[in-house]
């Protein structure tokens, strides 16, 4: 989230859908290696806030979506819930996230309890004196939107404003920013024949041009951003600062999921990585830097749905990398050993390199990348 909650350009996705991965504080030992400081979680589950507590960490816990009704309806309830998940694990965390894409979701009852919910939570700060060091937030899809293409075109979806715009004007007045999960990945699986797939990987291709503004698109990324500062320029916000709260890809799908694979999975992550390490805004808003969380640290092994939503992990679940953005894992891997070889052999001509697992030229830019990200951090 904004600074001060938000520090560098780089968070992750702590998703714990799952029966086979590491301790609380093995993720801690985890995220220090790798030197991510910003992490968001879905819940406020206590052996987490213990393991992260006294950390240094940059932590946004969640209110999940079951517990909107009662919140929004409570106003004791909410300081109940704040004094027993935030203020007893100060400092540390630095935001509330209210549900996760409730707006745009299947459970329209929801709807008009999220506003509510985020008043009572934000109330139960302020009275703790707490408001100024926990931001409270929410967290969409791009079900919100429609017409997204180009991104300048992009507005609120008609069914959706009348509870976007009020909740908007909350957030503007608290000092929040708007929170999107982007995922490429998904719009490229929704149409492979019409987008090309380097668009969706930071790869080189010839992009889009957005007519409206004259602005041209070299991924899609940053394309899904600006549709959303559109959407909330129309919606009269122009001065609201849009965060990627998730965003992320895929390394193993069902059979209609061909696009999900290791190669892209790491091809997408690395380049984010690089995007995100240059500190530079959109297209539409250059003095806005680009902060984003990936999603996520492990595949989440009891996630209902299909193949590619247990497969978006960073780490296996034994700690050790799933493929190389330059991290390091609990656990040597294999990548690892590739890395280590690597270094023996620096010396040695420059087709020893021309590995398809590992090229040379990647390995520099890991290289200097974990430099870059080791001077932000």
């Amino acid at each position: 989230l904004a600074d001060p909650a938000f520090v560098g350009t780089y968070g992750i996705n702590y998703g714990r859908i799952a029966d086979n991965i590491p301790s609380p504080d093995e993720v801690v030992t985890l995220l220090r290696s790798a030197k991510i400081r910003n992490v968001r979680i879905y819940d406020a589950d206590h052996s987490v806030l213990t393991a992260f507590s006294g950390t240094g960490f940059k932590l946004v816990i969640g209110l999940p979506n079951g517990f909107l009704k009662d919140m929004s309806s409570n106003a004791s309830n909410a300081m109940s819930w704040v004094k027993d998940n935030v203020q007893k694990f100060m400092p540390g965390i630095c935001g509330v996230a209210i549900g996760n894409e409730v707006l745009g979701g299947s459970d329209v009852e929801l709807y008009g309890a999220l506003l509510g919910a985020a008043k009572n939570i934000h109330s139960a700060l302020n009275q703790l004196g707490l408001s100024d060091a926990v931001q409270v937030s929410t967290a969409h899809s791009q079900a919100v939107f429609s017409n997204s293409y180009p991104p300048s075109s992009c507005v609120f979806a008609e069914n959706i404003a009348q509870y976007m715009k009020p909740l908007l004007q909350f957030f503007w007045e608290a000092g929040s920013p708007f929170c999107l999960n982007a995922y490429p990945f998904l719009d490229y699986m929704n149409d492979p024949a019409s987008i090309d797939i380097n668009y969706a990987l930071f790869q080189k291709t010839k992009g889009i041009f957005d007519p409206k503004t004259e602005l041209h698109y070299d991924n899609m990324l940053d394309a899904q951003i600006d549709a959303a500062y559109a959407a909330l320029e129309d919606a009269g916000f122009d001065k609201m600062e849009v965060i990627v709260t998730e965003t992320g890809w895929a390394s193993k799908g069902d059979g209609n999921e061909a696009a999900a694979t290791p190669e892209n999975a790491r091809t997408y992550n690395f380049n984010l990585r690089k995007r995100l390490a240059k500190k530079k805004g959109t297209p539409r808003r250059p003095k806005n830097i680009v902060k984003a969380y990936i999603f996520a640290i492990f595949n989440e092994n009891l996630k209902p749905g299909p193949t590619s939503e247990r497969n978006f992990g960073l780490f296996k679940p034994d700690g050790s990398i799933s493929y190389d953005v330059g991290y390091k894992g609990l656990k040597s891997s294999s990548a690892d050993s590739v890395v280590m070889s690597l270094k023996v052999n620096m010396y040695f001509p420059f087709n020893l390199f021309a590995s398809h697992y590992f090229p040379y030229r990647q390995y520099l830019e890991l290289l200097v990348l974990n430099a870059v990200f080791a001077h932000l951090h």
